[in-house]
């Protein structure tokens, strides 16, 4: 253990002139992005090593425990046998977006295995190697609907930490860290034991004994908030005193309590304007003649909204593109790629157009495990429609045609406010395979999904760490995609967000975000977008370039949309002419009355908008005959989807139908298979 003059190495194994200074953010030879991995030094001991010091000749000690790896071009050291301690962090890895998760290991004294320290990597440290605030820290600073969702997103995290036993590490305030909207933890500590935790006041370490002799309840942890967070906004105040007194009663289920803290999370989500602007595009790529990808909205789509007058859309339409967004990687080259995808989203837009008429029409909140398991449904659905197209064409093992999916779904529940009745603000994202999505904002970049690859697999079961499992011939190789087999085997993770900040969702296909391309570049285009100055569309258009430029062996798709939740309304952006991209279509995230759901509804950009009495005596001129043709054309769909539902996955029509009659049933289970 060194002090040392702080540099970084260079990725680039070409590199002539590898090593750079601490804070270069481009090779100073190569000009290759240069990674600063900021790692969490776990073991307590670690708090005796001062800032300055070079700990194996690789980590450079930022401040108290956290660690840069200044080697990030080499695999971190590892232990034989993957000690019992660290398999949660393993297990508890699709929660990546929250969670830390093991990195390696570096050795004090190689004589004593207590003189180990665990390296923790996707911690809540920023860019300059800083710990991010604690949740009491910014509590009072938040604004209502952050408060809220903070809570939820800890009692999200509760019942998975409970079953491996790591639960108690919600109990700790100082562990609990947040970065924007996200709630981020530290570390972990284990259920019913003494941990060594640092006492945040003096700097020093104490041997403290978490609550809860073997687990802890949802009675301490109701009693924790109470104490924490006893300082919410005024209008949380009865509302979270009632929620802190049902946890602490010790009778409540936690179903119950999660039904309480998500009818609040969305009367204050609501309570915010949500508008929309998006924009969306797909290229071969250089290496490539054949676009295998499909993705929606795309142009065809945003020009059907407008008839010869260019100003009244349908409004199923609107709604579907104002409320969904779907990337599909089509897998199987010229034996079908493209034909799986394309099968993938339109059967995909059909069952969700179908679902937010249902929401639209229920005065009741639908909860987030329904929702999952109706979305897990829709894509079961798709997932036999390329399946039985397979078995009728006699494709067997590689030879069958197969997608990934990337969906993206603003569910627009009917809440009443004060102000009325108001959109719920939920983002729900599905995902199988390896196209993701990102949250962008001019702070961060966050990836909402997790692959599903080889790599992951080793991870959550248990078997490897993640650096462990990168260095497999087959990492990259999928786990998961729609078609490969039936739909009972099929696992699509599901997860709900709520928009509550100004930022930007990305879904895109893996030859835009192979090689860390979105992290690198993306939070520079957030800023720009989002103050008006660059259009989502120009935006999508230099992030096709960027694709091809920096990656350029797959085919590149996107689609971005510029969500704002700003009292003001979004800027109208001038449309570029061009037959390659889409261009953004404004459109308010507000969804309308059901008595409006057979009427045409205008798409206007601001300039456009008019009062609403104006508004109302234009919907009130279109011709009967047109919305007879229109509510035929609506049934005659409505019924061909429900018809291919129910044949290819009657299981999945006799679910949703019990659902909406309040029958008990449980839940599909569903085994995971290989695509390797």
């Amino acid at each position: 253990m060194i002090s040392s003059k702080p540099l970084i190495h260079c990725l680039n194994s070409a590199c002539s002139r590898p090593l750079n200074p601490i804070s270069n953010k481009f090779c100073e030879s190569c000009h290759t992005p240069l990674v600063y991995r900021y790692l969490w030094a776990a073991n307590i001991s670690a708090k005796l090593i001062p800032p300055g010091e070079l700990v194996n000749e690789r980590y450079q000690v930022i401040d108290s425990q956290i660690w840069l790896d200044t080697h990030p071009n080499l695999p971190p050291q590892v232990s034989d046998s993957l000690p019992q301690a660290i398999v949660p962090y393993l297990r508890l890895y699709p929660h990546c977006l929250h969670l830390p998760q093991v990195y390696g290991y570096a050795v004090l004294n190689k004589r004593s295995t207590l003189d180990q320290v665990l390296l923790l990597e996707n911690v809540p440290v920023d860019a300059n190697g800083k710990l991010l605030p604690s949740i009491i820290q910014e509590w009072q600073e938040a604004s209502p609907v952050r408060q809220v969702y903070w809570l939820w997103q800890i009692l999200e995290l509760w019942q998975p930490m409970a079953e491996q036993g790591v639960v108690s590490s919600l109990l700790v305030a100082d562990n609990l860290r947040v970065e924007g909207w996200r709630v981020r933890l530290r570390e972990f500590y284990a259920d019913g034991v003494e941990n060594a935790i640092a006492n945040p006041q003096n700097n020093s370490s104490t041997q403290t004994f978490i609550p809860g002799a073997v687990k802890p309840t949802l009675e301490q942890l109701g009693s924790s908030w109470a104490s924490w967070f006893n300082t919410p906004h005024k209008q949380l105040e009865e509302p979270l005193a009632a929620i802190y007194q049902q946890m602490q009663a010790g009778d409540a289920s936690y179903s119950a309590i999660a039904n309480s803290l998500n009818q609040l999370l969305l009367e204050q989500a609501a309570l915010l304007p949500l508008s929309c602007l998006v924009a969306s595009a797909t290229d071969a790529g250089p290496g490539k003649q054949h676009n295998e990808d499909s993705y929606y909205p795309k142009n065809d789509d945003i020009s059907a909204l407008k008839n010869n007058n260019g100003k009244t859309a349908s409004f199923y339409n609107e709604q579907l593109i104002s409320h969904l967004s779907i990337v599909c990687d089509g897998i199987g080259g010229h034996e079908g790629g493209e034909v799986a995808s394309q099968l993938a989203v339109q059967s995909l837009k059909l069952q969700v157009q179908a679902r937010l008429t249902e929401v639209v029409a229920d005065p009741d909140i639908i909860t987030p495990d329904i929702v999952f398991e109706q979305l897990a449904a829709v894509i079961r659905v798709a997932n036999n429609l390329i399946a039985t197209r397979n078995d009728e064409q006699g494709r067997e093992s590689r030879r069958r045609m197969a997608t990934t999916l990337v969906m993206a779904l603003q569910l627009p529940q009917q809440i009443n406010t004060p102000k009325g009745v108001a959109n719920s603000h939920e983002l729900y994202i599905a995902n199988l395979g390896d196209s993701r999505a990102y949250w962008i904002t001019p702070k961060y970049c966050q990836q909402l999904t997790v692959d599903d690859d080889v790599a992951t697999r080793e991870v959550r079961s248990g078997k490897s760490l993640y650096r462990q499992a990168l260095e497999r011939q087959d990492a990259g190789a999928l786990t998961q995609a729609m078609g490969i087999k039936d739909a009972e085997f099929l696992r699509p993770t599901v997860k709900r967000f709520i928009i509550e900040e100004d930022g930007l969702l990305l879904l895109c296909s893996d030859g835009v975000s192979d090689n860390r391309l979105v992290e690198q570049y993306l939070t520079d285009y957030a800023e720009p977008i989002l103050a008006g100055k660059m259009s989502v569309e120009s935006a999508v258009e230099s992030l096709i370039n960027l694709a091809n430029q920096k990656n350029g062996h797959d085919n590149s798709s996107v689609v971005l949309s510029c969500c704002k939740v700003s009292p003001e309304e979004p800027i109208a952006l001038e449309k570029r002419a061009t037959t390659s991209l889409s261009a953004p279509v404004m459109v308010s995230a507000e969804f309308v009355e059901p008595a409006n759901v057979y009427m045409d509804a205008e798409l206007v950009t601001p300039e456009e908008a008019q009062p609403a009495d104006i508004a109302q005596e234009r919907n009130g001129k279109i011709s009967l005959g047109a919305a007879l043709a229109l509510l035929i054309l609506l049934i005659g769909v409505g019924a061909f989807g429900l018809t291919t539902w129910w044949l290819l996955s009657p299981q999945g029509v006799e679910m949703i139908r019990d659902r909406l009659f309040k029958q008990e049933q449980s839940p599909q289970q569903s085994q995971p298979f290989n695509v390797e």
